[in-house]
Parts: C-alpha cells; sequence; structure tokens
C-alpha cells in the first residue's frame, strides 16, 4: 500500500469531493497540505489576504455554485481565530462552508504552548459541526465527513481542526469513494393529507398570499413557486434578502416584504387571510417576530425543511415538514379552482395596479440631486446592470435600502449577509461568486466602511483575475449608526464619521481599475465602464451623507423618538 502523508490524504480526499477552488491563507501549520495542493493542478488555490475575507469568498462561492466552498487557514492560533466571523455569518446563512484549520502538534496540546488556543470549544458555537482528526489514519474519514456534515439539510459550515502532526504523518492511500455532491438525493414530501387540506385552505381563501423564502431561492425552485401562484392566481413575496427567489418581471411578484420591504408586499402581509410561508421561517428580518408585520388573524400554512421553524415564532393553522420545491409541486397537483375565484382575482387586480404604482413612483422620485441621493443612485443602476448580474451586499443604511431597489432577474441574483447583518461581507463574497461564475458580471454594493474593511483583497482579486465591479456608496459615515445618534441621541455623533483615501485612486494602487461619481449623470456612464474594463473595478460614488434612516426604531421606544 502507498503511504502519503496525512497532508496529501486531505487533498486526495478534496479531489473526491469535486473540489475544484481552495481559498486560504498559507502557514507553517499546514505546509504538508500545501506541498500537496502544489501537485494538484485540478485544484485551483486562490491565495487570500485574511482568513475572515477568505471564508466569505468560500461563502460566495456555495451559494453561487450550490456546492461546498472550502477555506484554508494555515496557521493555528490567530490564523484560525480569524475564521470565526465568517463561520457565523455562513451559519446565519445555512451556507455549506468546509473550512480546513491548521492546529498545534498534539503533544504540546493543553501546555499554553505557542500560538495555542481551545479551537475545539472556539468553533462549535459557530458551525454546524466542528472536529479534531486524531490521527493521519482518521484524516480522509474525517474530511468527508466534513462535506456529508456540509451539504447535508439544513446547509451549513463545518470545521476541520488538523494538527500539524496529523498533516506530517504518514498513512495508506484511502480507497476512492464517489463524492457526497454526485450522490442523487431527494427531499422529503408533504403529507398527502395535510397537502389536500392546505391546497383546500389556498382554494377557498379570499387574500392568499405565497411567501418565498431561503427553501425556494437556494433551490433554484422559482419555476416551482410561480407555477403554484398561477394556479392560484395568488401574489408572491419574498422574504427579505431572497429577492431573487422569484423573477422580478413576474406579474405576481409583488417584491419582498416585512419591516424593510417595499410598502404594497408588506401590505399584502398585513392583509392576507390565508399565508403560505414557502421554505421560510417567517424570522427577524421578515416579520420583527411581530404582528405588525403579518396579519395577525391570517391563518398560516408554513412549509420548513427543519421541523422545529415550523410555528417556532407565529401559531399555524397546517405545518408541512417538506422540501419547499417539493411541496409546491404538490401543492400546484391539488390545487383547484373554487367559488372564491372572483374574490381572488379582485385580491390581485387590487395588487397589481398597486406594484405598478409604487415601481412609478419609486423612479419618480430619482432625481438630479446634489449631493446623489441613494433613490437616484438605485434608479441609475436599474438603467445599466445587466439582466444576469449577481449582486452582492453589505449590512448597514444603503444596502438595507436597495435589497428591495434592485431588480432581480433570475434566481441566484441577490447574495447578502442576510440575519447575521455583517458589514464587511459584499465585496469577498463577490470574489467567491466570481470565481464560480466567471462568466457572469458580479457587482458588489458597499459602504465606505465595509469597503475599508476588506480593501486588501483588491491584491487578490487583481492576482486572480477575478473581476468584479464594487460600487462605494460613500456618505463618510457608518449611516445606520449615525441616524440613531441623529434621531435618538440629540444628534452626539461618536465614532459615526469615516474618513477614506479616494477609493478609485486606491484601485488604481492595487493595479485594478477605478472609477468615480461625483454627481448622479456620472453614475451609469462609470458602471458602464468599469463591467467593461477587463480588470477588478472600484466605483467610488459620493452619496449625500444625511440620507440616513433609521431601520429599527422599534428598539429606541425608551428614547421617546
Amino acid at each position: 500500500m502507498t503511504e502519503i502523508s496525512g497532508g496529501q490524504a486531505v487533498v486526495d480526499t478534496l479531489r473526491a469531493e469535486g473540489v475544484t477552488h481552495v481559498f486560504g491563507l498559507i502557514g507553517s501549520a499546514t505546509m504538508e497540505l500545501f506541498d500537496a495542493l502544489y501537485d494538484a493542478e485540478d485544484i485551483r488555490f486562490i491565495g487570500v489576504r485574511d482568513e475572515r475575507t477568505g471564508t466569505h469568498m468560500a461563502d460566495g462561492f456555495a451559494r453561487a455554485s450550490g456546492r461546498a466552498g472550502v477555506i484554508l487557514a494555515g496557521q493555528n492560533g490567530p490564523g484560525t481565530t480569524n475564521l470565526v466571523t465568517g463561520l457565523a455569518q455562513a451559519k446565519a446563512a445555512f451556507s455549506p462552508v468546509v473550512a480546513l484549520a491548521g492546529m498545534l502538534s498534539t503533544e504540546h496540546q493543553y501546555r499554553d504552548a505557542f500560538q495555542e488556543v481551545d479551537q475545539q470549544a472556539l468553533f462549535a458555537p459557530v458551525t454546524k459541526r466542528t472536529w479534531s482528526v486524531p490521527s493521519a489514519g482518521r484524516v480522509a474519514e474525517l474530511t468527508r465527513e466534513a462535506f456529508r456534515t456540509a451539504q447535508t439539510p439544513r446547509q451549513g459550515p463545518v470545521l476541520l481542526n488538523l494538527p500539524r502532526d496529523v498533516l506530517a504523518a504518514q498513512t495508506g492511500r484511502a480507497a476512492p469513494l464517489p463524492p457526497e455532491a454526485t450522490r442523487p438525493t431527494a427531499g422529503p414530501a408533504g403529507d398527502a393529507g395535510l397537502i389536500a387540506q392546505a391546497a383546500q385552505l389556498l382554494g377557498a381563501a379570499d387574500r392568499p398570499l405565497i411567501v418565498a423564502g431561503g427553501g425556494i431561492k437556494n433551490t433554484r425552485a422559482s419555476r416551482e413557486a410561480c407555477a403554484l401562484a398561477e394556479a392560484l392566481n395568488c401574489p408572491m413575496v419574498t422574504a427579505p434578502g431572497h429577492g431573487d427567489a422569484v423573477p422580478f418581471g413576474h406579474p405576481l411578484n409583488a417584491g419582498q416584504m416585512g419591516p424593510r420591504g417595499n410598502p404594497v408586499a408588506s401590505r399584502l402581509a398585513r392583509e392576507a387571510d390565508v399565508i403560505l410561508a414557502l421554505g421560510t421561517r417567517l424570522g427577524f428580518n421578515s416579520t420583527f417576530y411581530s404582528y405588525d408585520n403579518l396579519n395577525q388573524a391570517a391563518r398560516i400554512i408554513q412549509v420548513e425543511l427543519d421541523p422545529q421553524a415550523i410555528g417556532r415564532h407565529f401559531p399555524v393553522e397546517i405545518g408541512l415538514w417538506a422540501d419547499a420545491p417539493t411541496a409546491a409541486r404538490q401543492l400546484r397537483e391539488a390545487v383547484a379552482l373554487t367559488v372564491q375565484r372572483q374574490a381572488m382575482d379582485a385580491w390581485v387586480i387590487g395588487f397589481q395596479a398597486d406594484r405598478e404604482a409604487h415601481l412609478a413612483a419609486r423612479d419618480a422620485e430619482a432625481v438630479e440631486t446634489h449631493p446623489t441621493q441613494p433613490s437616484g443612485l438605485y434608479k441609475a443602476l436599474r438603467g445599466v446592470l445587466p439582466r444576469d448580474a449577481a449582486i452582492t451586499m453589505d449590512a448597514g443604511t444603503l444596502c438595507l435600502q436597495a435589497t428591495d431597489a434592485l431588480n432581480y432577474h433570475q434566481p441566484g441574483s441577490l447574495f447578502t449577509p442576510l440575519d447575521f447583518g455583517l458589514v464587511g461581507f459584499s465585496f469577498a463574497a463577490g470574489l467567491g461568486v466570481k470565481a464560480a461564475q466567471p462568466e457572469r458580471p458580479v457587482v458588489s454594493l458597499m459602504g465606505d466602511g465595509g469597503f475599508g474593511m476588506t480593501v486588501s483583497e483588491l491584491s487578490t482579486a487583481v492576482a486572480e483575475g477575478l473581476n468584479t465591479v464594487t460600487i462605494v456608496m460613500n456618505n463618510g459615515c457608518w449611516g445606520a449608526e449615525k441616524a440613531y445618534q441623529r434621531d435618538f441621541f440629540n444628534g452626539r455623533y461618536i465614532g459615526a464619521d469615516v474618513p477614506s483615501p479616494p477609493f478609485d485612486k486606491l484601485a488604481e494602487l492595487y493595479g485594478a481599475a477605478g472609477f468615480r461619481a461625483e454627481r448622479l449623470s456620472e453614475v451609469a456612464p462609470a458602471v458602464e465602464a468599469a463591467l467593461a474594463c477587463g480588470k477588478p473595478a472600484v466605483v467610488d460614488v459620493a452619496v449625500d451623507p444625511a440620507a440616513l434612516y433609521s431601520f429599527r426604531r422599534d428598539s429606541f421606544k425608551h428614547r421617546g423618538g
């Protein structure tokens, strides 16, 4: 039997799992693994400048490709602890990220050795599961287990600690096995009796509504959701951060609902008499856990892959433990036209008129002003972004405003921090999306604060030819927090302002292309030039620093604001 190092065993297993890209930062703890990657011409290693941003790249790659994204933290201790934020983000998004972490040699553990930290304990709360490999003979087994766990519903990030002596030790080469990702699987179907009851309830409703969430978006099941809506002649809204779950142009799509959604979609959720929560937890960003954002009298049908999520935040009439696209197909087959159709038609006609008026008003308010208002910027972007663009966003005021201000024409177009609300996600995630889909235009929206956190990855973008376009909405401040200080703390500003260099010039120093838009009329030409330049590009857009909005006003009711 051929003897190989533990590091080679990791790479062999990556290859068996169909891995094509590894994001990472080199470190002495994992030299055998990196040496094995040197010969792996079928695996592209993308060297990053920080393990946190590398994890966001792996996260973006996973979401765009539908396969596990891999991040390699080469050094134990500080190199590995840098993964924490990225893995917490991936966990909140149910993103299948496999993190490989260098670890102290086994004989040095628990001795307060150089760069020692309890990595097993550290990562348990921010991953789906964490392992520490005890011997070279178990490297292949546990690496495969990591991929199996990350990609098994409900998906999520995992971390594998790899002690340096384990990577250096010799072991037998494992027998090849087919990767987990190639084995056909099917999600659970809804109980037939409950499907029939749900179809009857929907068919008899006067004001039915479908809320399409991550269970539709992440499975690319817009066709199933739309077919069900068409059978019912029923409006659809999307959960926040999932505005691309169904195509923008579908006549039954009202857009994103909830506290941060558009007024038409949000009103539908407050007025519907039957709500089909299709692959959504009806969680924080959709509802703030409040009936302010849902009709309290509505009868809720909830379809969820996680049985613990059914009825967790709101009582349900019918709970369907099922894969969202499977349940949508079952309901489509079970739905029949009823005598209530006339009332449903009126419900749809009214919403469509309101939706048309909302879109017209959205354009009308976007006028040329100086300084540029967010509404004007978003209108310019709607006019210039390619229909097939992948769009990544950060947290923060400007990006939260943008989630329903842009148009997502196809599934898999919108990548956001979702429930973790992370600033500093968008640019790095966009590089991962680009690595997964190199033929597709990728546009990343960020505030100036978030881009300043992650700007060093411009060197990664240039070195690896990851030609994304980053639009920095530059208002010179931490906008969300400054809005709270303005509205609830009498304008007592501290720590709110962000001095930055001209990001277009900084991009050029890195070898990328830089563009600047001081006025609204300059935005579209700058973005068009950035998309066409054949390099990673940054467009620095000056946005009105007074255009701030306090999204969570409910959090400061005690202030009397």
